[in-house]
């Protein structure tokens, strides 16, 4: 229940769902009260251009990803063990015959990177089978397929396939962790979702140091028109940071996070 929760309330406070709710309110008081029609329509466009601009999105996600800035794989500390969230690939489910890599597959590479240097022993990977996606193959079985293609054996790497969320992340993991005897963590995920993570995974009692990976925002001198205008990808990344920042009020209010 509180996966499809978590995954329903945002659909009525994003930019589109928003737009959308707003402008169905709207068609069903026209007239009646026309005026205030065309207020609400209006207020939808507003919002649904404003949220689709470049500049908008890109400063939605800095608010996060700046948060915790990318450290070189050399400089970053060791550890017991590299944890590597969900969230950056999925399985071969029909008509794909291989893993699928979306933008966020950093978070595996990142995590080879940091093994191959020496930083840890062992690999945690942590993904379990999301209903909606069309697989019932765990993430975590696709990132060690994917780690072990990039050079990291087999038996140094630790599957948790049951979470679906980033709280069952934590959890799962605390108690594979407790089983290893491990202690002192790389948390490896996408930058603007580390803020979350982090604060989940402290609050699980988990001794984590944030190794952010997959940032979004490459800064830029000057801005152009452009920046200023709808986009439907900036519309997207405007939407993304939006949920994170309600994932991260949910989990405060169900005491996942705390402090």
């Amino acid at each position: 229940m509180d996966l499809y929760l978590s995954k329903l309330i945002p659909l009525f406070i994003v930019p589109l769902g928003f737009a959308l709710v707003v402008s169905i309110f709207a068609a069903g008081i026209m007239g009646i009260s026309d005026r205030l029609a065309r207020l609400f329509l209006v207020a939808a466009v507003t919002v649904l251009w404003v949220a689709s601009t470049p500049i908008v999105a890109d400063y939605l996600l800095l608010t996060l990803e700046r948060r915790y800035p990318p450290v070189a794989v050399e400089d970053t500390p060791t550890a017991d063990a590299i944890v590597v969230l969900g969230g950056g690939v999925s399985g071969p489910a029909p008509p794909r015959i291989a893993i699928d890599l979306s933008d966020a597959a950093d978070r595996v590479l990142h995590a080879a990177r940091l093994y191959r240097a020496g930083k840890a022993p062992v690999v945690v990977v942590s993904g379990g089978a999301i209903p909606w996606l069309g697989s019932d193959i765990p993430e975590a079985r696709s990132m060690q397929t994917l780690l072990e293609e990039w050079g990291v054996p087999g038996a140094s790497i630790l599957a948790e396939g049951a979470s679906r969320n980033t709280h069952e992340n934590a959890v799962f993991t605390r108690h594979l962790l407790a089983e290893q005897g491990l202690q002192r963590v790389l948390l490896v995920t996408s930058a603007m979702h580390m803020p979350r993570a982090l604060a989940t995974f402290t609050s699980a009692g988990i001794d984590a140091v944030p190794a952010a990976t997959d940032f979004t925002v490459t800064y830029r001198d000057q801005r152009t028109p452009i920046d200023f205008l709808p986009d439907a990808a900036a519309l997207s990344r405007t939407t993304d940071a939006i949920k994170e920042y309600i994932g991260y009020e949910y989990y405060r209010w169900r005491g996942w996070i705390t402090g």
